[in-house]
């Protein structure tokens, strides 16, 4: 029996191209692939595009599960958006896919900028990479739910930001918490797959260029300068927190 296929992708999620008023025309795009190995030693390809124009990248990794990872920095806007296409459990009563979005600011040197990132080439395609610097883990409690459906229309209600992440939070709703309800558990305590509980999942970029490096070099009258001469890679795991109405929107998240 054939997996059921997931939805096509966008190179680039709507907020990221979005142009902004008196913004300049498009500019080239640029596209990176590479084999990157997952934590189970499988060897998968990501996709990095950039666009300079609209100052933003995108990565896109499938996961050893099958499930679909995007990552999209938009600079300008300063936000970093993560979706999950992930496959369905049908004999569990579950869609072919569930998708989540989840929402959060981009910090300054997280990520090489846009236009560094179209500039990337590589001298082996076949070579599989591996980072050079592996990033704590984050761990990120999402309190908000978002109803920026423009952003992550295949996610519909399952978008979720954090109320720290934004100075307006009128385009949000409150999600509840174990604080408002005492005996909302974990989604992996609870036993009823119809009560609410708090989800997690987990993800992890396994490769992307964080740093640009510099050289230096000495003229013919002694003056030193510095000059980009090639990047820096990270490796950085994810894990999001939030609230589901029900267990079986959150089947993965079960002890073994």
């Amino acid at each position: 029996m054939l997996a059921p296929r997931l939805p096509a992708l966008p190179a680039l999620l709507w907020l990221a191209l979005a142009p902004l008023p008196g913004s300049p025309g498009p500019a080239a795009k640029a596209e990176l692939r590479v084999r990157v190995r997952l934590p189970g030693g499988q060897v998968a390809e990501e996709s990095l595009q950039a666009d300079s124009g609209s100052d933003c990248i995108s990565l896109e990794l499938r996961k050893a599960d099958g499930a679909l990872i995007t990552l999209t920095a938009d600079f300008r806007q300063e936000v970093k958006i993560f979706r999950a296409l992930i496959l369905g459990e049908l004999e569990r009563g579950q869609s072919q896919f569930q998708a989540l979005c989840f929402v959060t600011r981009l910090h300054r040197n997280e990520i090489i900028p846009s236009e560094s990132m179209a500039k990337l080439r590589q001298k082996n395609p076949r070579t599989v990479r591996q980072a050079e610097e592996v990033r704590g883990l984050e761990h990120l409690s999402m309190d908000l739910s978002s109803h920026i459906h423009n952003v992550c229309a295949e996610a519909k209600e399952a978008i979720y930001t954090r109320e720290d992440d934004w100075v307006d939070g009128s385009m949000f709703e409150v999600l509840p918490q174990t604080s408002d309800l005492p005996d909302l558990q974990r989604c992996r305590l609870c036993a009823d797959r119809w009560k609410p509980c708090i989800c997690s999942y987990s993800l992890s970029i396994e490769w992307y260029p964080c740093m640009l490096k510099y050289c230096r070099s000495r003229d013919a009258t002694g003056k030193v300068s510095s000059y980009k001469c090639g990047i820096r890679s990270c490796q950085k795991g994810y894990t999001f927190d939030y609230y589901v109405p029900q267990k079986q929107l959150c089947l993965w998240d079960e002890e073994t």
